[in-house]
């Protein structure tokens, strides 16, 4: 059932991709970031549609994405790219608004919040989103400021090719996908978790099987109830509150549970 789901959100949000790329991006040739801008430029330029382009370039990436990221990513990855490349086919190319400025802010949000999802389900839309993650496994850096980063060279090949105008609705629709994609992605957003318990053992064993991740158990005494428990610290991705929530409650549900936002981790702190 979870497979299913997420194939069912990569299926979903790959067809929006290809819906806000050809009926707000590419009428007014304003385009999305990285390797699927270039496949946009490619496909303007020549009479093969854009959504071949976008599956042609992104092999290299994808083999990059297999050594790096795994089997399984690269597997939704490539399901989410051939998705847009076929919803592309049939989408037709037609403007929404006349408006160039209102179709980059909306193609931006559509965008933004497509790929935030895609990645949320463990895959990607291909191009520089992979290298966008491989990047953010080694440090803790927003991915959608990181993409928008690698993604500002294809304005400046949109300034060259087109005009500048259209470049610059490029870099606002760029800017605000990259928005909205932190919004939805917050991988990078890091919890601290203080939890204290009567049942101290089992919830570290349960958390323990289920999470990467180390605890520290300190040996607690309540100062009104005068008993002794167990105060289990952590520190988590926002990705994990979830689970962590749930794995509580099911073990301890009158535990008291202390949450709060980690400004910066350093030392052995695996970043999934």
């Amino acid at each position: 059932m979870n497979r299913l789901y997420r194939l069912a959100i990569l299926f979903i949000f790959s067809i929006c991709l290809g819906f806000a790329f050809n009926m707000f991006l590419l009428p007014h040739e304003v385009l999305s970031g990285g390797i699927t801008g270039l496949a946009m430029i490619f496909g303007l330029l020549s009479p093969i549609n854009s959504g071949i382009w976008l599956v042609i370039l992104n092999i290299p990436v994808f083999i990059i994405g297999w050594m790096k990221l795994g089997k399984e990513f690269i597997a939704n990855s490539v399901f989410s790219v051939i998705i847009t490349s076929v919803s592309m086919q049939y989408i037709p190319v037609m403007k929404i608004t006349d408006d160039a400025l209102l179709s980059a802010v909306f193609g931006g949000v559509i965008t933004g919040i497509a790929i935030g999802f895609i990645v949320r389900v463990y895959g990607s839309t291909g191009g520089f989103d992979i290298i966008g993650l491989v990047l953010t496994q080694k440090r803790d850096i927003p991915l959608g400021g990181l993409i928008f980063s690698l993604n500002s060279i294809v304005v400046f090949i949109s300034g060259f090719l087109f005009s500048w105008d259209l470049a610059l609705y490029t870099m606002a629709s760029i800017y605000i996908t990259g928005i909205v994609i932190d919004r939805i992605h917050t991988r990078h957003i890091k919890l601290s978790l203080m939890v204290v318990t009567n049942r101290g053992d089992e919830l570290k064993n349960e958390l323990i099987g289920n999470l990467i991740r180390g605890i520290t158990v300190i040996n607690g005494y309540g100062a009104y109830s005068n008993k002794e428990s167990k105060v289990l610290y952590t520190v988590i991705t926002r990705y994990e509150l979830a689970i962590v929530k749930s794995l509580i409650k099911s073990v301890d549900p009158n535990a008291f549970v202390s949450i709060t936002e980690t400004v910066e981790v350093m030392g052995n702190f695996r970043r999934t």
